[in-house]
């Protein structure tokens, strides 16, 4: 049996990924795009790969249309724009995807200190589900409203969590320093943005206060062991970067561990295998040979895989680990019909087998 899916602006990035994965989905039923200012428009006017693939329109999103033709949607609107449409939608029992920052935080006074405004809809942030499929499968089974995690925030805590939660490190001076490809800021045109500017740079954009921030302690948070302990308050320094790829991020973390454990390579094999064995999109890269032997966003892109792998420094007692994934596929889209197939019982590999392209 095949579900209707709808999505509320599929003219940008995330969203037009969204409608790339689901329209190879043999379970879902593609009803409904929608955009404001290309109404009548065949998608295909805007993404020029899906020329004699698909003859969907945009059309204008209201909830009446949504209630008819959809039972999930995913939202692919800017950042506080979702918060004011999710209720009608669950009101109509409609399942919904958020892939905006809207429901990402359980704390309103933390969304408001980092997204500078109130939240319209406080009383949902505590039912959302926060969209890491690895971390939350059992309550994304159940859940209403799921809020896919950021792209910057997956890339950290699938790299920091096995460390995290098994309390090798010290959680009060995490470092993480992210690279990010153009496509992370968004199809809309700005001068950071602009060719010129862009080409040949590694662009420092937000070297403090990153939204993802909050994200990232609020996650790790739920498993760090030690604050059960009174020991540590978990604590990250997060900094981003634009570097010249189209799709892509790389995040370095360090991290110190902890002076009475024997941290050895053997160790921390282990607590990576352990962590991620048996989850299908997560793969540990760490190699002795060959041109590729720790993780590289240029191996992932247009897939829904994530490589994670780390160096042992023991000169400073410091873990370098390093997580690299297409912001647009598991940083986003793909991550959100990862969710899409675990709320559905649907396989959670269907829709995204791609294993992706090299040389590329």
């Amino acid at each position: 049996m095949k579900i209707n899916i709808g999505i509320v602006a599929a003219t940008g990035y995330a969203g037009g990924e969204a409608v790339r994965l689901l329209s190879a989905h043999p379970n879902v039923e593609l009803k409904y795009i929608t955009s404001r200012r290309l109404v009548g428009k065949y998608f295909h006017s805007i993404y020029p790969n899906f020329r004699k693939i698909s003859d969907l329109k945009f059309e204008d999103f209201n909830i009446e249309q949504a209630k008819k033709k959809c039972d999930t949607i995913f939202l692919a609107t800017p950042h506080g724009v979702s918060q004011s449409i999710v209720p009608s939608l669950l009101e109509a029992g409609i399942r919904v995807i958020d892939l905006s920052a809207d429901f990402r935080l359980k704390d309103s006074v933390i969304y408001k200190t980092y997204y500078k405004r109130e939240h319209s809809n406080p009383e949902l942030l505590e039912k959302a589900v926060y969209g890491l499929p690895e971390l939350h499968r059992e309550e994304i089974k159940k859940a209403n409203l799921v809020a896919v995690a950021g792209c910057h925030a997956s890339s950290a805590i699938y790299g920091l969590y096995p460390l995290v939660k098994e309390n090798l490190i010290h959680t009060n001076n995490i470092i993480i320093d992210s690279k990010t490809g153009s496509s992370g800021s968004g199809s809309n045109i700005n001068d950071s943005s602009h060719h010129p500017v862009r080409a040949n740079s590694i662009r420092p954009y937000k070297m403090t206060g990153h939204r993802h921030t909050a994200e990232i302690e609020q996650e790790l948070s739920y498993f760090n062991s030690s604050k059960e302990k009174n020991e540590e308050i978990l604590k990250i320094g997060f900094s981003a970067h634009g570097v010249n790829l189209v799709r892509g991020i790389l995040s370095t973390s360090h991290v110190f561990y902890r002076e009475d454990l024997d941290i050895t390579e053997k160790l921390l094999f282990k607590t990576f295998r352990e962590a991620y064995q048996n989850e299908p999109f997560l793969r540990f890269i760490n190699q002795k040979t060959g041109l590729f032997r720790l993780p590289d966003p240029k191996i992932i892109a247009g897939t829904n895989y994530c490589d994670i792998g780390f160096q042992l420094d023991d000169h400073m007692n410091r873990i370098v680990v390093l997580c690299a994934l297409d912001n647009l596929v598991k940083g986003t889209a793909g991550n959100a019909i990862q969710c899409m197939n675990i709320m559905h019982n649907f396989s959670e590999t269907t829709g995204l087998e791609f294993t992706g392209y090299y040389p590329l």
